[in-house]
């Protein structure tokens, strides 16, 4: 009979956690760290080398603490949950990586997408064989297509169905091609083409994907802090561990609710590593999300010799294909430059296609939001784990405004990872209204990789982000300047927003920033809503 593992979890000295992993054959692995530290201390010897080990555990330590501290029954049992799950996660990992023979495969990772050598684990007999990744710690197995030399994520227990690797569950384009530079930013369709035909189509999904947690199974879980940090702290005006909590929440949906991390977890990986953009692991989130968002694509809309010009859209602008409303105020201020637009999140935006002046407020439930906006806020003042605020996502799974909100957060971050794929050495950054908000967050991005291209300037026009953002990240990315065009008239950020957010809108009345990139445009004498910024603003 296969042994047992064990990992226990408790608070000590009040604010802090740690977390005991105890194998089979008695080696110990201990954990800790403050509540809403993402990164907590260890031996990085024995089990403490196993990456993944490491972060499942941790990740349940602090669920554990949820579970006991949220302020409602719900959330609490949401957190146990999600604690459960990485419990019985760490403690197979623990039980694969007890003891490792000398015999390896060398092969592509399906958990962390690189080629390293796995070493066969000591199981009992008559179990599938299980091999670990030496690289991330991911207990593996052979892929069962025909041929094929990568290794295929391993779930608890006994192998029911036939486990395939990231390429022949089209998880990723293709192993080989994830982190090549693609050129021109219009080649990126090419780049997302499969290599290899998806055999796990009807497989059932088990294992770590069990948790919600995509992109590498627990290895979603550790850029989840950075991320929350940084897109909390830009969109949020937050800063510490509420900047964490409010980035997350941003980013999560209600499938965090549900216990994992969901797409969002995606996400998080390529946003929260500088490191991801444009390689392995990126490849894999785009491909999720262009999955996931089936109207999303890039069209050239005219080339030339000068600094590529991105724009993109938000809600109640003219969508469709070719240059809509963007074309005079484009080639007025950049008429040798390629311009690519960004199509994205076409069935929510839809849903917001209705909105507009005061009637705006009764179409996002204004009881609700405002009840939302008071939850968030008690939450944020308990200084709770980082996960916690997350949770509040649920209230507003339904609501058009963050579903839209949230799916543009997500459409920055995959333009980001694919500019950083480009051999293109800057680029000007254009968006309205939420593609404002998906451009932010794209350039946001780019800073956090040294090699990606800059940003030579990025325009804005009716953001909908708040007023009181911190722009400290984007300075280290942006050449030139941040142009905010912002209106006194535009009633849907006016009422929308400022309902929904609980905040000032910067496409309302400009930045408050002390940066010197920032530059706010006031354009309230000639823009009189926002529908007409493409129309009447020039770009400075």
């Amino acid at each position: 009979m296969q042994k047992s593992s064990e990992v226990v979890a408790r608070v000590i000295d009040g604010d802090r956690l740690e977390c005991r992993v105890t194998s089979p054959s008695g080696q110990r692995l201990v954990l800790s760290g403050d509540i809403a530290d993402a990164n907590p201390t260890f031996d990085e010897a024995g089990l403490g080398a196993n990456r993944v080990l490491v972060s499942t555990a941790w990740a349940f330590a602090r669920a554990r603490q949820e579970a006991v501290s949220l302020p409602e029954q719900e959330l609490q049992r949401n957190a146990e949950k999600r604690a459960e799950s990485l419990r019985k996660e760490a403690e197979w990992i623990a039980v694969v990586s007890d003891e490792l023979t000398d015999e390896e495969k060398q092969g592509w990772c399906s958990a962390c997408f690189g080629e390293h050598p796995h070493r066969k684990a000591k199981l009992s007999v008559g179990q599938t064989p299980a091999f670990v990744c030496v690289e991330c710690g991911t207990p593996t197995l052979p892929c069962a297509g025909i041929g094929c030399n990568n290794m295929a994520v391993r779930g608890r227990g006994a192998v029911q169905v036939p486990r395939y690797c990231a390429e022949h569950r089209h998880e990723i384009p293709g192993f080989d091609k994830a982190d090549r530079k693609i050129g021109d930013l219009g080649d990126y369709k090419h780049f997302l083409k499969y290599d290899k035909p998806n055999l796990a189509r009807a497989t059932k999904i088990a294992g770590f994907t069990s948790m919600g947690l995509v992109a590498g199974g627990p290895l979603a879980y550790l850029g989840a802090a950075a991320i929350g940090g940084a897109v909390g702290s830009l969109l949020g005006g937050f800063s510490g561990a509420a900047a964490t909590s409010y980035g997350l929440a941003l980013l999560g949906g209600g499938a965090v609710a549900a216990g994992g991390l969901g797409m969002a977890g995606g996400t998080l990986v390529v946003t929260a590593c500088g490191a991801a953009l444009g390689g392995a692991l990126g490849a894999s989130v785009m491909n999720a999300y262009v999955r996931q968002d089936k109207s999303f694509h890039i069209e050239m809309l005219q080339g030339g010799s000068g600094v590529p010009v991105i724009v993109c859209n938000g809600f109640l602008s003219e969508t469709g294909k070719g240059w809509g409303e963007w074309r005079e105020l484009v080639t007025k201020r950049y008429p040798d430059s390629p311009v690519y637009r960004v199509h994205w999140g076409a069935k929510e935006l839809k849903h917001l296609t209705v909105l507009g002046g005061e009637g705006a407020v009764k179409l996002l439930g204004i009881a609700a939001l405002k009840e939302s906006a008071a939850k968030a806020a008690k939450l944020a003042a308990k200084k709770l784990g980082p996960l916690a605020p997350a949770l509040l996502a649920v209230d507003l799974a339904k609501n058009p405004w963050h579903v839209a909100k949230n799916r543009a957060e997500k459409t920055g971050a995959i333009v980001a990872d694919l500019l950083a794929r480009t051999t293109t050495d800057s680029y000007v950054l254009i968006g309205h209204s939420l593609g404002a908000r998906a451009m932010t967050v794209a350039a946001q991005t780019l800073a956090g990789k040294a090699t990606a291209p800059r940003v030579q300037a990025l325009h804005l026009l009716g953001a909908a982000i708040g007023a009181k953002s911190d722009w400290c990240n984007l300075a280290s990315v942006v050449d030139g300047t941040v142009y905010n065009y912002h209106s006194a008239n535009d009633a849907v950020l006016k009422f929308a927003y400022g309902v929904a957010q609980a905040e000032a809108a910067a496409g309302l009345g400009g930045f408050k920033s002390s940066s010197d990139k920032v530059r706010n445009v006031d354009v309230s004498s000639h823009v009189k809503n926002h529908f007409e910024y493409l129309k009447k603003v020039d770009l400075s």
